[in-house]
């Protein structure tokens, strides 16, 4: 769990293993061994590392692979930003880490802010570039795998998000929690939000702008890291909006 990854490592936790998706800290991962993925693990050579605790997530990793651990494990199960500080103060009882019990008590206020919804979409935080007119839609879709085209759903960390940066007037999000679109995109009056994670949208920015999307390429880590990394992006946007 690349988000949990990063954040047990910046709370002083000793990670003595991680999926090959955790790329932060890059300086440090690279010194820990990858067991794994997000659905697979090699729990022999899991074991030969001696960790005290598996750490997991009920979004990101299996059942399967919670029944064959052979070790202790925890699996966080975070759906909206009032989950954040609940599962995280679970992980600091398991690990009696104090770093973590601060995150989580700065999680519960940030959580407990309010933000006035955007005017427009003119800027989209987390944005990292754009195609087509973004700014002349009159709704948005937040888009996180291609062929098929899949989207959000309210009760998912993402749309929380998306909802507390003041995008909740443009959304109309499913309660299903990762739906296909039920159509072929573009449409004409909508603006594509495309996660730089986990489909590579980088890479197809001219054929999407070729095929007349209106688009920002977002940081898919702002919208769905739900550690340290979410809290210090989203708590920086609302000081910047409440000093604005």
């Amino acid at each position: 769990m690349p988000s949990l990854t990063e954040t047990l490592l910046e709370c002083g936790v000793k990670v003595v293993g991680r999926t090959r998706f955790c790329i932060h800290p890059a300086d440090i991962v690279a010194d820990i061994p990858a067991v794994g993925g997000t659905k697979e693990v090699n729990w022999q050579r899991c074991l030969a590392l001696a960790p005290d605790l598996v750490v997991m997530d009920k979004e990101e990793n299996t059942l399967e692979m919670a029944q064959a651990c052979p070790v202790p494990w925890v699996a966080t199960h975070i759906t909206s930003i009032d989950d954040v500080s609940r599962e995280l103060d679970v992980l600091a009882d398991r690990l009696c880490s104090n770093p973590l019990a601060d995150l989580a008590a700065d999680w519960q206020s940030l959580a407990a802010k309010t933000v006035d919804q955007l005017s427009d979409l003119g800027s989209i935080p987390g944005e990292m570039a754009r195609i087509g007119q973004p700014e002349c839609c009159s709704r948005v879709e937040y888009l996180i795998w291609r062929d098929p085209w899949m989207t959000v759903g309210r009760h998912t960390f993402i749309g929380a998000m998306l909802e507390r940066v003041g995008l909740g007037a443009y959304l109309d999000l499913s309660e299903e929690n990762y739906p296909q679109l039920p159509a072929e995109p573009p449409r004409d009056d909508t603006c594509y939000l495309l996660s730089s994670e986990p489909y590579p949208f980088e890479r197809h920015l001219e054929t999407l702008s070729a095929a007349g999307f209106n688009g920002v390429l977002v940081d898919g880590e702002f919208y769905s890291w739900f550690g340290v990394r979410s809290y210090r992006a989203l708590n920086n946007y609302l000081q910047k909006k409440e000093s604005s």
